[in-house]
């Protein structure tokens, strides 16, 4: 009998910190602000031009006469702005099919600057040693990156397992590498680890129904009950970032209505998004750690289909019905968004995956109302938040309400109450001209 596993082809991305030089930083800014003004020209000529003159031949066209008539467009390689055209047609084809929005002007401070790099032969990776590795850009030349995972590169690379393309993202940490990697694995086998319900929530940021919580060691309150928006950073950073938020609202109040931005104030909202992004990173980076976890100790995983964006919704109603305990709801919907749920179930989808396991989800609705001991649903059983006693006079269980509420999870998908797997969901798609929650 043959012990040949199944192949499949598995793609995804990693990502990897450049360390340019200040001579390389402004060639790929020149690059990217070419970019981003070929996708405005580009959108201009479409929208200004008949319905039966447009296509994919003219846009070409047009985009090599302007790399003619305009110089500082020559800074942008010729398949990088293929790339743009390309990306360019794809967002009115997810447009029609009800995807997402129409594509718009991309301003200058609120766009994300980024270069395409769609061939992977031209990149040329070599590993330097241990940390470092070496990549090739056009037009900019040889730049070093932080090896911080092995790559299909060298002799490793061949028809199967190779990086396809890379994509230059910038943030307000600096220029990073994105790869797209293409490779061929064994299809992993069934795992046979244990199932275990999980609970997100505010104070304890993943309850697991076994008892292995999962938190990060930061309190999610300050003293006075309030929510800490900066608790991924350590008490100086926090000491630098109030003052740099109170130095720009002081330099804020001498600019008139409607003057541009000081180079002063926009250098202080700078450091104040390198802070800011440093603490992501860090929460990323923790979530990472944490699914990767659970997906090798776990079989099944279970989460609850959470509606965060019903969730973190105002609480500052209107004139005529106006809301109750407005802050309070705005401190909560912060707290929300920054442990970043829906970020957590996308990772432990993919991860359950590759790891042979699976992930259900089941309906949210009594799950840290109900007893997790006699089921039943008793008034003022949850009066304190983190704790749960049982009001039922036969039953009276009392516990973590974090960890009842997990519990309540896993039974939910014991009795067959699971809904469609994450990985299988379909796509729910909007009528045409329905905007998307987020703008491209």
């Amino acid at each position: 009998m043959s012990t040949e596993r199944v192949q499949e082809k598995r793609r995804f991305g990693h990502r990897a910190r450049l360390a340019l030089t200040p001579a390389q930083t402004r060639l790929i800014d020149d690059q990217a602000h070419a970019a981003r003004t070929l996708w405005n020209c580009l959108h201009d000529w479409w929208t200004m031009l008949a319905k039966e003159k447009r296509s994919l031949a003219a846009a070409d066209d047009a985009i090599r006469q302007a790399r003619k008539e305009i110089d500082w467009f020559g800074a942008l390689p010729a398949q990088a702005a293929q790339a743009v055209l390309k990306t360019y047609f794809q967002a009115w084809k997810n447009c029609w099919d009800g995807r997402a929005g129409e594509p718009n002007f991309k301003a200058r401070f609120r766009t994300v600057m980024s270069v395409d790099i769609p061939q992977g032969r031209d990149l040329n990776i070599t590993r330097v040693h241990r940390r470092w590795g070496m990549v090739n850009i056009p037009r900019i030349g040889r730049v070093r990156f932080r090896w911080t995972k092995d790559l299909p590169v060298g002799k490793r690379a061949n028809t199967e397992n190779r990086i396809t393309g890379a994509r230059l993202v910038k943030d307000a940490l600096g220029w990073h590498i994105a790869f797209r990697v293409q490779t061929l694995e064994p299809k992993p086998e069934l795992h046979q680890g244990p199932e275990v319900g999980i609970d997100a929530g505010v104070n304890l940021p993943l309850a697991l129904s076994d008892g292995n919580h999962r938190d990060h060691g930061r309190p999610p309150r300050l003293p006075g009950g309030k929510a800490d928006r900066d608790k991924w950073l350590n008490p100086d950073e926090k000491a630098k970032l109030l003052h740099l938020e109170r130095r720009a609202a002081q330099r804020k109040q001498h600019r008139g209505r409607g003057e541009k931005t000081s180079r002063r104030l926009q250098h202080t909202y700078d450091q104040i998004k390198q802070l800011r992004a440093r603490a992501t990173r860090r929460a990323v980076d923790w979530q990472h750690k944490t699914t990767t976890a659970i997906a090798r100790h776990y079989g099944t995983v279970v989460v609850e289909q959470l509606n965060i964006k019903d969730m973190v919704k105002s609480a500052q109603g209107t004139i005529e019905e106006p809301g109750k305990n407005v802050a309070q709801k705005s401190g909560l919907n912060r707290s929300i968004s920054q442990e970043a749920w829906g970020r957590t179930v996308t990772m432990l989808t993919y991860k359950t995956a590759r790891c042979g396991g699976a992930l259900h989800q089941v309906p949210a609705p009594g799950t840290s109302l109900r007893c997790s001991s006699c089921g039943c649903t008793t008034p003022g059983s949850r009066e304190d938040q983190a704790t749960f006693v049982c009001k039922n006079s036969d039953c009276g269980w009392s516990g973590n309400a974090d960890w009842n509420a997990a519990r309540n999870v896993l039974h939910q998908y014991w009795m067959g109450h699971a809904l469609i797997p994450a990985a299988g969901r379909a796509v729910v798609r909007r009528p045409r001209g329905v905007k998307p929650a987020t703008a491209r």
